[in-house]
């Protein structure tokens, strides 16, 4: 019974994704495309549940061994699923958001000529999701992986009619290539030491193993699969694609580039804890790269205008804030944030998409303003999201943030200060975003102005029940030795529930601290955009290091110049020198060889007696060569 239901929870939404791609809105209707893609995920997230609550019970994992898929010599894999407290846990955030995301879909798109393909997309962005957390070794994972690299290249360009939506769509898939092989790299080089892909077996064999390639492989390994992680979860300096990301749909960068994939990095460095473990020059460069793109990320974002573009950027910094907790080993509290950050992450995005509807398609926040009284529920939960993911207390996101900010101030008092930056930063440029977005009078048009209306029910009811979750969703991991969520991962992370936790004293001072920097940075917003009611101003009148920051400091300026020109020079110069003279080359040999063959024809007479006289010649030399020579 238990496979039957496991096997639903995976093929539920692969079987949403062929009705939708196979049948379509002209045999099931526009409206039933959606009810039935949302259907799909529905169901997947309750068996979650239910497995859930199985695993709260008995403790113990559940694994489904389909059949062999591999044997290579001594390399063995099977196909085969673990539902274990991980998996769970990113199961249900991902089919649960993935279902409030469907639904609000179905009023987001509702007048999209392809909305069938949208769903049939979503759905099966699901089942890849699923499979990369489900999986009970690195190749299944593998194969979820890069599913939803697929889905992101396509959702990301679902607008194709729009060539720069199509570069960013191409952008996200080259990029996370490069982070792929990185991984692949990492999963050839465990199978040459270890024999096995398989997560359980790895574990006992780093634990026993006296292979003395070991020690000097597994810092390669680890570093390899760390660049997989880079590429998926947008770190320095592989994070460029995706702010680009924002071209696809709303929902689309809400569920995909906030709540779930862009956290695969970290579940699969959390999921191969103990191999990071015995690298720990690797995790102090993860830790490193963690708070340097926090900063960074957080610093462009304080210049965008476009309200995807800032939400984009503070995810990138979000997810290097988890990078830091990873690198300084403490996984439990990276897993927590990824948690609360799919709950006011979401909720974000979705409350942009709200307002973008509302604007008729503008994005740009300088011709905002004055919406609370007109999007009072997306206004609302908004600001619960603003105050979460800024770390003002007793939301979700003060509890998570507070833990990453302990945990690094007791490891590395350098690492804390970038963190305490990145997070300052992160309450003025989210206050920012709420001020100009909601706040005075409004900038927009008369037509735009007219047109405002709050959104549907069914794009309110996900902001609601996200912005619920954003409020009380730290109560699964409270501080002073009350987590039920370290508890939880026990046998995943083992020691962690046991382990010492800092004074009292301490932790209520670092979360004074916390609150202190998060007010700042709420304050400095208000007294600029309340209380000066400034508005950026227009693109070409930014100057100084404002317009450094607008522009992302050149990177993408700077990648094209010294990685993509070179190349396309490359292909050039192949294509119009070398291509031809290969051709000229071989075009040549051809006609030499042609050339020869005229006398050569000339032997071919018919004559049988010519023929018989070099045989004989040729006979005698073979003789002289054998016995002669």
């Amino acid at each position: 019974m238990e496979t039957v239901l496991v096997l639903l929870l995976l093929l539920s939404p692969a079987i949403g994704f062929l009705i939708n791609l196979l049948v379509g809105k002209k045999l099931i209707g526009r409206a039933t495309t959606g009810i039935i893609a949302s259907t799909a995920v529905i169901i997947s997230f309750v068996i979650s549940l239910i497995f859930f609550v199985q695993i709260l019970t008995t403790g113990e994992p559940i694994k489904v061994e389909l059949f062999q898929w591999i044997a290579l010599s001594e390399f063995s894999t099977q196909l085969a699923f673990t539902l274990d407290q991980l998996s769970l846990l990113w199961l249900l955030f991902v089919t649960g958001i993935g279902a409030l995301i469907h639904i609000y879909s179905i009023g987001y798109m509702k007048d999209d000529e392809n909305i069938d393909r949208y769903f049939a997309y979503l759905n099966l962005f699901i089942f890849f999701m699923s499979i990369l957390v489900t999986g009970s070794n690195l190749l299944v994972m593998f194969i979820g992986w890069e599913g939803v690299g697929l889905c992101s290249y396509l959702l990301i360009g679902f607008w194709g009619k729009n060539h720069k939506y199509n570069d960013a769509a191409k952008k996200a898939f080259i990029m996370n290539r490069i982070g792929d092989l990185g991984f692949l790299i990492g999963i050839f080089t465990l199978g040459y030491l270890f024999k096995t892909a398989d997560f359980e077996t790895l574990k006992t064999a780093v634990s026993t193993t006296t292979n003395p390639e070991v020690s000097s492989l597994l810092g390669v390994a680890t570093f390899a699969l760390f660049i997989g992680a880079t590429g998926k979860s947008a770190q320095i300096p592989l994070y460029t694609w995706l702010p680009d990301a924002m071209a696809g749909p709303t929902p689309v960068s809400a569920l995909i580039h906030a709540a779930t994939m862009v956290t695969a990095g970290i579940f699969m460095v959390t999921r191969l804890n103990f191999l990071f473990d015995l690298t720990p020059d690797i995790q102090t460069l993860i830790a490193i790269v963690g708070a340097v793109t926090a900063l960074f990320a957080a610093t462009i974002a304080v210049a965008q205008t476009d309200i995807k573009k800032v939400l984009a950027y503070s995810t990138v910094s979000q997810l290097g804030l988890m990078f830091l907790a990873l690198g300084l080993g403490a996984y439990h509290v990276a897993v927590f944030h990824v948690i609360t950050h799919a709950f006011f992450k979401a909720c974000l995005f979705l409350g942009s998409g709200s307002v973008i509807h509302a604007m008729g398609g503008e994005q740009d926040m300088r011709k905002m303003g004055g919406l609370k009284n007109v999007l009072l529920v997306t206004y609302a939960t908004f600001a619960i999201s603003t105050l979460s993911i800024s770390g003002i207390p007793p939301l979700a996101g003060f509890f998570s943030k507070d833990e990453i900010m302990i945990t690094a101030f007791e490891q590395n008092k350098l690492l804390w200060i970038i963190a305490a930056l990145a997070s300052l930063l992160t309450a003025f440029y989210m206050f920012r975003a709420l001020y100009l977005t909601f706040f005075k009078e409004f900038r927009g048009t008369e037509e735009q102005k007219h047109h405002l209306h709050e959104s549907p029910k069914t794009m309110t009811f996900p902001l609601i029940v996200l912005a619920i979750l954003a409020l009380f969703g730290g109560v699964i991991s409270l501080p002073f030795g009350l987590s039920w969520l370290n508890g939880f991962l026990e046998p995943i992370l083992p020691g962690i529930a046991l382990a010492e936790h800092p004074p009292v004293g301490e932790q209520a001072l670092m979360m004074a601290v916390s609150t202190i920097i998060a007010f700042i940075g709420l304050g400095l917003a208000y007294y600029k955009f309340v209380k000066k009611s400034e508005v950026p101003v227009e693109d070409d009148k930014i100057t100084g290091f404002s317009k450094v920051l607008y522009n992302k400091y050149y990177i993408d300026e700077i990648y094209d110049a010294v990685f993509v020109k070179p190349i396309y020079a490359m292909a050039d110069f192949f294509n119009k020198t070398l291509e031809p003279l290969i051709r000229d080359l071989f075009k040549a040999v051809g006609g030499l060889v042609e050339a020869l063959s005229v006398p050569a024809k000339k032997l071919q007479n018919g004559s049988l007696g010519f023929y018989l006289f070099f045989f004989v010649l040729g006979f005698c030399s073979l003789i002289i060569f054998i016995f002669l020579v």
